[in-house]
């Protein structure tokens, strides 16, 4: 599989054929991600929100809210929308969004971008309440919450630019508060949030039901919309009514392929994460002691260089938010057949203690198959269920790692890796993996279950 490297301009159309590759016997095939047209955002950002002009500097500078009722930090797609604005159309960006995981650098040191962090909701207090009563209660704090942040504690914006989904209440508020404002009001179309509340509700849910009412009627509110496929464009202009701009991801500059150096620096700040074995003893932690600070798994350091261990492991990269939409178990399933196959080929037995194997990777062998490390970023619901389930593998040539990292090493550890994973399945089955866009934007060749782009 290709990867798509980064370019000025988006490539002229999808020029590779599509090949299925198995992963797991009698399960879902991944298939290799084409090279999906990207494009940088702010153009069509430009075009609803506005921007300073050449004799604009008696005029009052343009400026855009950025709305997201989830995690900044998890929400690239609104940090790129925020930092082309500020960077390209030279405009003042207001981000309000939940606190949690920092956003990358280059948001929190730009001084045109202001973040503006809101508290999130929690009911954890209040367990006798029904389920329906509960959501309804969330609902309305954070509706007042929103009403707050957007009227009294940023500055007039030209322009509102609103995440969906989550879409109860924000696209509600944020329409109300641009009309109060007299600001535009786009909706920036990621998925279908009825569809997300269907994966444990059920779409035939009354609950469900009045979601999809609530997130079409606000929805076609909206002065303007984009949307991330053209599968979910045509969704939207048939069945909602909405005329939405597909509005390609382009990974920023800080994704691309990462030097030896930088790979050699991060592994050394991932040392103890890396050597630290998910239960017992593994392919990767008895290779070396997390304080030899010469050699990471990947790399040696000799004489003031850095080169590549001969019997590295191949490094296969993921990043999940550990929801239901991604079943890790066809990941794990792979990993069990790549170890066993191995082992059949080289004629060992299940039953074959793995001392002698260990000696040999601590010693340095080359092997003809060599060692998987798969490193898994991402919070969530079902990391621990899966974390599990890695633990009872027994695995002697594949190790799993997972773990968060800060949004300054992300995008090294996708340019250290030699191949990336993508397993989410749309709860529309109309949105795009995120991380697919950041994969190629660091030159790594991808597998993915299919998607429509």
């Amino acid at each position: 599989v290709q990867g798509l490297r980064r370019s000025s301009a988006p490539p002229p159309g999808l020029t590779e054929q599509r090949r299925s590759v198995p992963i797991a016997a009698g399960r879902r095939s991944l298939t290799p991600s084409t090279c999906i047209p990207r494009a940088a955002i702010s153009p069509s950002l430009c075009a609803c929100a506005g921007s300073t002009t050449m004799a604009g500097e008696a005029e009052r500078r343009k400026r855009a809210a950025v709305v997201v009722l989830g995690d900044i930090g998890r929400s690239p797609r609104m940090q790129y929308h925020s930092l082309s604005l500020a960077s390209q159309a030279g405009m003042e960006v207001d981000i309000v969004a939940n606190g949690g995981s920092d956003p990358h650098l280059s948001l929190r040191e730009n001084p045109s971008i202001h973040i503006h962090e809101m508290k999130s909701v929690q009911l954890s207090g209040v367990s006798k309440i029904s389920g329906a009563l509960a959501l309804l209660l969330k609902a309305a704090i954070q509706f007042i919450m929103l009403i707050w942040f957007l009227c009294f504690k940023i500055p007039r914006p030209d322009v509102f630019i609103v995440q969906n989904p989550p879409s109860v209440p924000a696209l509600a508020a944020v329409k109300v508060v641009s009309w109060l404002r007299g600001a535009k009001f786009i909706v920036d179309w990621h998925n279908f949030g009825y569809t997300l509340l269907g994966l444990s509700h059920g779409r035939s849910n009354v609950i469900v039901k009045i979601y999809f009412w609530f997130e079409k009627h606000f929805g076609r509110m909206a002065d303007g919309a984009f949307c991330v496929t053209k599968a979910m464009q045509h969704e939207l202009s048939q069945n909602w009514g909405i005329k939405a701009t597909v509005l390609y991801d382009h990974s920023p500059e800080f994704f691309h392929p990462a030097s030896l150096t930088e790979k050699y620096e991060l592994f050394c700040r991932l040392g103890t994460s890396i050597c630290s074995a998910m239960g017992s003893a593994d392919c990767i932690s008895v290779e070396k002691e997390v304080e030899d600070k010469s050699t990471t798994v990947l790399t040696s350091k000799i004489d003031g260089g850095v080169f590549f261990k001969p019997n590295r492991p191949a490094l296969v990269m993921s990043s999940t938010s550990w929801t239901p939409d991604e079943d890790f178990s066809i990941l794990l399933e792979a990993a069990l057949m790549y170890d066993r196959r191995v082992a059949a080929t080289l004629g060992e037995e299940d039953s074959m203690d793995e001392g002698q194997l260990w000696i040999d990777i601590k010693s340095g062998k080359q092997f003809d198959y060599p060692r998987l490390l798969f490193i898994i970023t991402g919070k969530g619901p079902d990391r621990k269920k899966y974390e599990e389930q890695i633990k009872r593998l027994k695995l002697r040539r594949v190790a799993f790692r997972t773990m968060w990292l800060a949004s300054e090493d992300y995008p090294l550890l996708l340019g250290s890796a030699d191949l990336g994973v993508s397993l989410h399945t749309s709860s529309s089955g109309l949105d795009l993996p995120m991380k697919v866009v950041d994969m190629f934007g660091c030159g790594l060749p991808v597998c993915a279950a299919s998607f429509s782009w």
